[in-house]
This record gives C-alpha cells, sequence and structure tokens, in this order.
C-alpha cells in the first residue's frame, strides 16, 4: 500500500461488497443469527433457504444474516424484503417452513401468514 487513496479504494470495494441495503433490488431475506436465533435452530433454517434459492436457480435474491431481531422468544426469525411491498416477519422457522417460504411466497408471491409474527401473536 503506497497511499491513502488507494487504502480508500480498498476500502470502499469492502463495502460494497458487504453492504446488503444500499441500492440493491429484488428480493431479500434476513435471517436473525445471533445466539438466541442459533440456539433455537437458525443455522438450519439459513441452510434450507439457501439450499431452496439454489435448487430453483433464484439469482435475484440475496439471503443474508444480521445479529438479533429483537423478539428472541419467537426465534428463528426470517424476515423478507420485496420491493415495493412490507416486510414479512416469519416466526419460530424450521428447514421445512423455511422451504415453504421460498416456494409460496418467493417463488409464487403468497405470504405463509401461519408463520408470520401477526398470526403468532394474535
Amino acid at each position: 500500500m503506497k497511499s491513502i487513496a488507494e487504502l480508500e479504494k480498498i476500502r470502499r470495494e469492502a463495502l460494497e461488497k458487504i453492504n446488503i441495503r444500499k441500492d440493491k433490488k429484488g428480493t431479500r431475506i434476513v435471517v436473525g443469527m445471533a445466539t438466541c436465533g442459533i440456539t433455537a435452530g437458525a443455522r438450519p433454517v439459513l441452510i434450507a433457504l439457501l439450499e431452496e434459492a439454489n435448487i430453483r436457480n433464484l439469482n435475484d435474491i440475496t439471503i443474508t444474516q444480521t445479529g438479533c431481531i429483537g423478539a428472541c422468544r419467537l426465534e428463528p426469525i426470517v424476515e423478507v424484503y420485496k420491493d415495493g411491498e412490507e416486510k414479512v416477519t416469519y416466526v419460530e422457522m424450521t428447514g421445512d417452513k423455511a422451504r415453504k417460504i421460498i416456494l409460496d411466497h418467493i417463488v409464487n408471491g403468497k405470504i405463509v401468514k401461519e408463520y408470520t409474527i401477526g398470526n403468532i401473536e394474535s
């Protein structure tokens, strides 16, 4: 590294690779992977989402993880952000439920209401 400009270029490139919220189009699926989520089974949920998206060749979605979403008793939690729609929060997820979310919500556009936080909390 020879200059501050070179360091700044490296920083910009790294931020572009990790910044999923900035100017991204398409669907974003976020899995809560804090200690509470991992303990409740978030890893198999994340793996199921990735596998199902891969099987269905869904290249226009981003599947990522985040820290605590704030409702630990409802973990594992998955949030779906689709362009032009309200965020949907799915709770008490399993691998099988995650696969159903990919098929029903992501592919066919039908929210799986029985898995949503609104259904659990009412």
